[in-house]
Protein backbone atom coordinates (compact mmCIF):
# COMPACT_ATOMS: atom_id res chain seq x y z
CA UNK A 1 0.00 0.00 0.00
CA UNK A 2 1.05 2.88 -0.72
CA UNK A 3 0.09 7.04 -1.40
CA UNK A 4 0.97 8.96 -3.70
CA UNK A 5 0.78 13.05 -4.25
CA UNK A 6 -1.14 15.00 -6.84
CA UNK A 7 1.22 15.22 -9.38
CA UNK A 8 2.80 11.33 -9.21
CA UNK A 9 -0.87 10.67 -10.03
CA UNK A 10 -1.41 12.83 -12.89
CA UNK A 11 1.79 11.84 -14.64
CA UNK A 12 0.86 7.80 -13.74
CA UNK A 13 -2.65 8.15 -15.48
CA UNK A 14 -1.35 11.03 -18.37
CA UNK A 15 1.12 8.29 -19.20
CA UNK A 16 4.53 10.53 -18.70
CA UNK A 17 5.66 7.77 -16.59
CA UNK A 18 9.08 9.71 -17.67
CA UNK A 19 8.05 12.40 -14.97
CA UNK A 20 8.65 9.65 -12.54
CA UNK A 21 11.88 8.98 -11.19
CA UNK A 22 12.84 5.34 -11.02
CA UNK A 23 11.57 4.49 -7.37
CA UNK A 24 8.57 6.14 -7.79
CA UNK A 25 7.82 4.38 -10.89
CA UNK A 26 8.61 0.86 -9.37
CA UNK A 27 6.58 1.55 -6.14
CA UNK A 28 3.48 2.55 -8.11
CA UNK A 29 4.11 -0.54 -10.55
CA UNK A 30 4.43 -2.81 -7.57
CA UNK A 31 0.70 -1.64 -6.02
CA UNK A 32 -0.88 -2.24 -9.94
CA UNK A 33 -1.18 -5.68 -9.90
CA UNK A 34 -2.95 -6.54 -6.48
CA UNK A 35 -2.03 -3.69 -4.33
CA UNK A 36 -3.55 -0.41 -3.38
CA UNK A 37 -3.12 3.08 -4.15
CA UNK A 38 -4.41 5.40 -1.89
CA UNK A 39 -5.39 8.65 -3.32
CA UNK A 40 -6.04 11.61 -1.09
CA UNK A 41 -9.75 13.24 -1.79
CA UNK A 42 -7.53 16.48 -1.97
CA UNK A 43 -5.50 15.35 -4.87
CA UNK A 44 -8.98 15.45 -6.72
CA UNK A 45 -9.46 19.31 -5.47
CA UNK A 46 -5.83 20.09 -6.79
CA UNK A 47 -6.49 18.57 -10.27
CA UNK A 48 -9.68 20.73 -10.74
CA UNK A 49 -7.80 23.84 -9.29
CA UNK A 50 -5.26 23.43 -11.56
CA UNK A 51 -7.54 22.93 -14.61
CA UNK A 52 -9.54 25.62 -13.69
CA UNK A 53 -6.88 28.10 -13.09
CA UNK A 54 -5.27 26.84 -17.09
CA UNK A 55 -2.46 25.34 -15.01
CA UNK A 56 -3.05 21.88 -15.76
CA UNK A 57 -4.80 20.19 -19.45
CA UNK A 58 -6.94 17.40 -19.71
CA UNK A 59 -8.12 15.62 -22.78
CA UNK A 60 -11.37 14.88 -20.37
CA UNK A 61 -13.67 17.03 -18.10
CA UNK A 62 -12.06 16.58 -14.61
CA UNK A 63 -15.04 15.31 -13.47
CA UNK A 64 -15.02 12.14 -15.48
CA UNK A 65 -11.05 12.06 -15.36
CA UNK A 66 -11.21 11.54 -11.68
CA UNK A 67 -14.08 9.20 -12.59
CA UNK A 68 -11.76 6.95 -14.40
CA UNK A 69 -8.98 6.80 -11.85
CA UNK A 70 -11.35 5.82 -9.23
CA UNK A 71 -12.32 2.99 -11.38
CA UNK A 72 -8.95 1.55 -11.81
CA UNK A 73 -9.02 -1.39 -9.31
CA UNK A 74 -5.79 -0.89 -7.47
CA UNK A 75 -7.34 2.85 -6.48
CA UNK A 76 -8.49 3.98 -3.80
CA UNK A 77 -9.66 7.72 -3.30
CA UNK A 78 -9.73 8.52 0.80
CA UNK A 79 -11.99 11.06 1.44
CA UNK A 80 -10.84 14.17 3.91
CA UNK A 81 -12.59 12.61 7.43
CA UNK A 82 -12.57 14.05 10.67
CA UNK A 83 -9.67 12.29 11.70
CA UNK A 84 -7.85 13.28 8.60
CA UNK A 85 -8.62 16.78 9.21
CA UNK A 86 -7.76 16.84 12.66
CA UNK A 87 -4.53 14.88 12.06
CA UNK A 88 -3.20 17.26 9.20
CA UNK A 89 -2.87 20.20 11.81
CA UNK A 90 -2.01 18.00 14.50
CA UNK A 91 1.02 15.94 13.24
CA UNK A 92 4.81 16.05 15.40
CA UNK A 93 7.12 18.40 14.15
CA UNK A 94 6.91 20.95 11.83
CA UNK A 95 5.78 20.56 8.65
CA UNK A 96 4.99 23.55 5.46
CA UNK A 97 1.50 25.84 5.93
CA UNK A 98 -0.01 24.22 2.22
CA UNK A 99 -3.14 22.49 3.06
CA UNK A 100 -3.26 20.03 0.68
CA UNK A 101 0.18 19.00 1.18
CA UNK A 102 -0.66 18.59 5.10
CA UNK A 103 -3.40 16.52 4.15
CA UNK A 104 -1.94 14.45 1.76
CA UNK A 105 0.73 13.92 4.38
CA UNK A 106 -1.51 13.23 7.17
CA UNK A 107 -3.70 10.63 5.05
CA UNK A 108 -0.52 8.39 4.45
CA UNK A 109 0.60 8.68 8.54
CA UNK A 110 -3.16 7.67 9.24
CA UNK A 111 -2.86 5.05 6.79
CA UNK A 112 0.63 4.30 7.95
CA UNK A 113 2.04 3.87 4.35
CA UNK A 114 5.16 5.61 2.53
CA UNK A 115 4.19 8.82 0.42
CA UNK A 116 5.46 8.62 -3.29
CA UNK A 117 6.56 12.45 -3.85
CA UNK A 118 8.44 14.45 -6.00
CA UNK A 119 7.77 16.98 -3.31
CA UNK A 120 11.16 18.08 -1.45
CA UNK A 121 9.07 19.25 1.98
CA UNK A 122 7.92 16.59 2.32
CA UNK A 123 10.48 14.37 1.94
CA UNK A 124 12.18 16.74 4.52
CA UNK A 125 9.66 15.95 7.13
CA UNK A 126 10.58 13.26 8.97
CA UNK A 127 7.72 11.71 10.26
CA UNK A 128 6.04 10.53 6.99
CA UNK A 129 7.96 7.96 4.93
CA UNK A 130 8.40 8.90 1.46
CA UNK A 131 9.40 7.45 -2.00
CA UNK A 132 11.15 9.30 -4.82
Amino acid sequence: MIVIDTHVLFWWLSETRGELSPKARAAVEAEENGGEILVSSMSAWEIALLVRAGRLRLSVNVADWVDAAARIDCVRFIPLDNVIAVTSINMPGTLHRDPADRIIAATALWFGAPLVTKDARLHAYPHVQTIW
